[in-house]
């Protein structure tokens, strides 16, 4: 199991948004958590008394379901105390949302550590994820813990606005993503759940910067992800939606559909006059 990130980092390169590309995607956490109070002292700069979005540890009683699970499927890659090998990086010390974000959207483990990891469906179920995200967290605080979104307070025109600055110059406005450079891309954003894109904000896995709390509040995040939820059932009220690609899909239908129909007609015309 390797993952390809170096989510320490606090660094901003070009706003984008996370790759999330997420198939295999996981319901909420049903679980109840408890926070250390190491745990909570690293969430210090992330929990700012704001009720948008509320950070959760993942359960103190999975260590030792996590450490079984983790040292057959990811020790291979990261060593047994999640120190990292040649095979893949240090994970101690990076948060649960990040160990959390690669495990419950399929990229992780990965098969191949020398292409990108793409979403796919997860390979564990919600208990056994957070039992790897509680083993990795006990080795070392740090991090932000697993972000959970108060969908109803966020607003979704300023998520849009939001979105439209930092996220849709590598995933498109429309979240359906696009290539970037170096055989790399963004991924689509259909479908993620809201802890996913909260998490990916909040973290930058891959190539994505990560938005830390001193550049994107919590109240902010929250609206893109209501916007990113949002996008999953768009209003179209221009009519067909024609995958949401944007204008060349649209022109193309409408010269293959306009122009075909006129020279139809012509033919038709033609074989009339005859």
């Amino acid at each position: 199991m390797k993952f390809s990130i170096n989510a320490a980092r606090d660094r901003l390169s070009k706003p984008i948004f996370s790759s999330i590309a997420l198939a295999g995607i996981v319901g909420g956490i049903g679980v109840a958590t408890f926070s250390s109070p190491s745990a909570a002292a690293a969430q210090s700069s992330y929990s700012t008394g704001s009720t948008s979005i509320t950070y959760k540890a993942p359960p103190t009683n999975l260590v030792s379901e996590g450490k079984a699970i983790f040292e057959e499927n990811c020790a291979s890659c990261h060593g047994g105390l999640a120190q990292g090998s040649a095979r893949g990086p240090n994970l101690q010390g990076l948060g649960a949302a990040t160990i959390d974000f690669w495990v419950s959207t399929g990229r992780m483990p990965l098969a191949d550590p020398t292409i990108q990891a793409i979403q796919k469906p997860s390979r564990f179920n919600r208990q056994q994820t957070l039992a790897i995200d509680s083993y990795v967290v006990s080795k070392a605080p740090g991090g932000p813990a697993i972000p959970d979104v108060n969908l109803p307070s966020a607003s979704l025109s300023r998520g849009e606005s939001l979105f439209a600055t930092n996220c849709a110059a590598c995933h498109t406005i429309t979240g359906a993503g696009d290539a970037l450079a170096n055989n790399v891309y963004a991924p689509s954003l259909m479908p993620v759940d809201p802890t996913q894109v909260a998490e990916a904000v909040r973290t930058g896995p891959a190539n994505m910067p990560r938005f830390g709390p001193g550049t994107l509040t919590n109240a902010q995040v929250a609206d893109i992800v209501k916007y990113v939820m949002y996008l999953h059932h768009p209003n179209n009220a221009g009519g067909i939606a024609l995958g949401h690609v944007g204008p060349v899909t649209e022109g193309f239908i409408g010269i293959l559909v306009g122009l075909g129909a006129v020279m139809l007609f012509g033919f038709w015309i033609g074989g009339r006059s005859h």
